[in-house]
């Protein structure tokens, strides 16, 4: 099975690799000879088994292959004596399926799947609607039956890497459609019918045909942007949409122009036992929990990698009800207080929030996790805990170091954010510098102190670091519990709005982040109107 790398001799053992890579070297024109086939009948297989397996896969599949545009030069071999082999090839030889799927029985599935995603919206591409696909095309059979469709079926069992399998069919189709326009430039270089300008300009346009057909097209026009920024505007004046979604605290709102808005890579960073899980829970507490009249509550996607799903659950629970956890668990707390512990389940049983704990999730299987909570829930953002813990997924990168490794993912959660339309909420760590100071005191955080990568800081719309004491804390347990601890939230960077800081009060027995409230001062006061 694929790895998520492209190799073009991958599904050759290295003597027949070698043996053909001289055979092309001596006759160029080889390569056109059906039994080279360039092409990855095992990633073919596994891109319908996903479908089939789960036909909401159809998303991914579509968000990579729906640019592409099928080229006409396709091949139209003369029918043969043979059946259903050399008949299938021919019927399915044109379109996107001919193009992407080598194996004509791939194709052939791969073409039903298409018009059943086409057709109407109530038909899902299962195995049994393909099945029934097929029968009304004559091509059942032709494929294996419905044995061969099962077969497929059961042959992958994890959907993660369906993104990455799909990129790597794209790469055999481009890879097949070069040899072919070279082999086709080839032939018309050694038998000329044209003037030399004539024939480079037809070799010219049937490259830049390749390139195209692989290149989707996001083009739009300034009349068109205007247009819609300016009604964008209008709405955003009239109230009729928010700018952002808010975290729930009023004066980080305010730096951040409305709350976190689509398509931004939020990081959220500190050191450890500083309170990133806390705040990041607080955030999402805040966004599930609001209720606004005749909308529905906003939902929620929290990937915890370095905790459970009970504990996050635990976490939620005791904050909303106001309990200690460590109360409950040394079981020290007033068993009046269950009340609290069932309003807060109350509380929490009507709002949208999907955990997922999966530990080490690589880049590839976030993506194919989140992409299927935007398609099946409609999330409204994405919460990660945290950055470091994640893996790239690619065995080149791995190989790298880790800062490598570490900018790979970071690029590719910033993309996530803009192909799903929704803010990412992503927390990181800092590095050790900021502790390391002759005072022992730690210094304000920079951006150069986010750990492993310097193309966080690039990548990211907005950087928010937590900052205190953490020495004060530990000297004032009793009071800190009691009356909580002052904590820096510093916005050091905003690419869309403001920068600054404010300051809010943290009960680390709660693992709660309070606003603190406003007092006036004589300078709040209006000047009294002259007379």
């Amino acid at each position: 099975m694929s790895d998520g790398s492209f190799d073009r001799t991958k599904s050759m053992n290295p003597a027949a690799a070698a043996a053909q890579s001289r055979e092309v070297q001596n006759n160029p024109s080889s390569v056109q000879k059906p039994e080279l086939e360039y092409a990855d009948f095992d990633t073919e297989r596994a891109v319908l088994a996903c479908i089939l397996s789960d036909p909401d896969c159809m998303n991914t599949v579509m968000t990579v292959f729906g640019g592409l545009q099928p080229i006409s030069h396709r091949d139209t071999r003369k029918k043969t004596g043979k059946k259903n082999s050399d008949d299938l090839k021919e019927s399915v030889q044109e379109g996107l399926a001919g193009m992407l799927f080598r194996d004509p029985r791939h194709a052939a599935i791969f073409q039903a799947v298409l018009e059943l995603n086409n057709g109407d919206k109530n038909i899902r591409p299962d195995i049994l609607s393909v099945q029934d696909a097929l029968i009304r095309k004559n091509r059942l059979e032709q494929i294996g039956g419905l044995d061969a469709l099962l077969d497929i079926q059961a042959s992958v069992g994890n959907i993660a890497n369906l993104e990455s399998w799909c990129n790597i069919l794209v790469e055999w189709a481009m890879l097949r459609e070069m040899i072919h326009s070279c082999s086709t430039a080839l032939q018309l270089a050694r038998t000329p019918g044209k003037m030399v300008r004539e024939l480079l300009d037809e070799i010219e346009a049937n490259l830049f045909a390749v390139r195209n057909s692989f290149i989707r097209s996001e083009n739009k026009s300034i009349s068109d942007l205007m247009e819609d920024t300016f009604q964008y505007f209008v709405d955003l004046m009239n109230r009729t949409i928010e700018p952002g979604i808010p975290t729930g605290y009023a004066d980080l709102d305010s730096l951040l122009g409305g709350g976190l808005k689509k398509q931004e890579m939020i990081v959220l960073a500190a050191r450890p036992s500083i309170g990133k899980t806390a705040f990041a829970l607080n955030i999402a507490r805040n966004i599930a929990m609001k209720q606004i009249p005749d909308k529905p509550r906003m939902k929620v996607a929290f990937f915890s990698l370095e905790m459970s799903a009970e504990q996050v659950a635990q976490r939620l629970l005791c904050t909303e009800s106001h309990v200690p956890l460590s109360s409950i668990m040394d079981r020290s707390f007033n068993p009046n207080e269950l009340y609290k512990l069932t309003g807060a389940v109350n509380n929490w049983s009507n709002t949208e929030l999907y955990i997922d704990p999966t530990g080490g999730l690589t880049i590839f299987e976030l993506r194919a996790k989140a992409r299927k909570l935007k398609d099946t829930h409609g999330i409204d953002i994405i919460i990660i805990d945290y950055l470091q813990l994640m893996r790239a997924g690619d065995a080149s990168l791995s190989k790298e170091n880790r800062q490598v490794e570490v900018a790979a993912i970071s690029g590719a959660v910033k993309k996530l954010a803009k192909d799903l339309d929704v803010p990412v909420l992503v927390l990181s760590q800092l590095n050790r510098e900021v502790e390391s100071t002759p005072t022992g005191k730690p210094v304000r955080p920079k951006l150069s102190n986010i750990r492993e990568s310097g193309s966080i800081e690039q990548d990211a719309d907005v950087v928010i670091f937590l900052h205190r004491d953490r020495d004060e804390s530990k000297e004032n347990k009793r009071e800190s519990s009691a009356q909580g601890v002052v904590t820096e939230v510093i916005v050091e960077k905003n690419r869309n709005g403001k920068t600054g800081e404010i300051k809010v009060m943290f009960h680390p027995s709660l693992m709660e982040f309070r606003s603190i409230t406003h007092k006036y001062d004589t300078k709040d006061i209006p000047a009294s109107p002259e007379s």
